[in-house]
């Protein structure tokens, strides 16, 4: 594993958006399955991220698989949240200081999909 991905599984571990800022390069990129346009920033890419992790991180959430190559990786996780079981993949690459600088996530299926849209559409407005 690099630097980067275990800064990554200890911040999903924590739960603490504290340490988000620090792991994230200023210019970082968030592609996310159902929004059209790359979040681009250290602000609003944290604030996706947290989100996210709020609305996945329950107790079922695992990562099942992992790809590693020179400057990124690929995490894939399983969650079930209100009764649907959701399949994804993290792909992630870093700086060469160590500082995530592209996050995009990939769901399946359709209906996880659009159950995601719903609750981040929510989490987000709400703070």
């Amino acid at each position: 594993m690099t630097a980067a991905i275990d800064a990554w599984h200890a911040y999903v571990k924590s739960r603490d958006a504290a340490g988000l800022d620090a792991l994230l390069a200023e210019d970082a990129v968030f592609e996310s399955p159902v929004v059209h346009t790359p979040q681009v920033g250290r602000p609003i890419v944290a604030k996706y991220l947290a989100s996210a992790l709020k609305v996945l991180g329950n107790d079922s959430f695992t990562y099942v698989n992992e790809w590693t190559a020179p400057g990124s990786a690929v995490l894939e996780f399983q969650v079930e949240i209100d009764g649907i079981k959701v399949n994804g993949v993290d792909i992630i690459g870093w700086n060469a200081a160590g500082q995530i600088d592209r996050f995009k996530v990939m769901i399946r299926p359709l209906k996880a999909i659009n159950l995601l849209h719903q609750k981040m559409a929510a989490q987000l407005t709400a703070g």
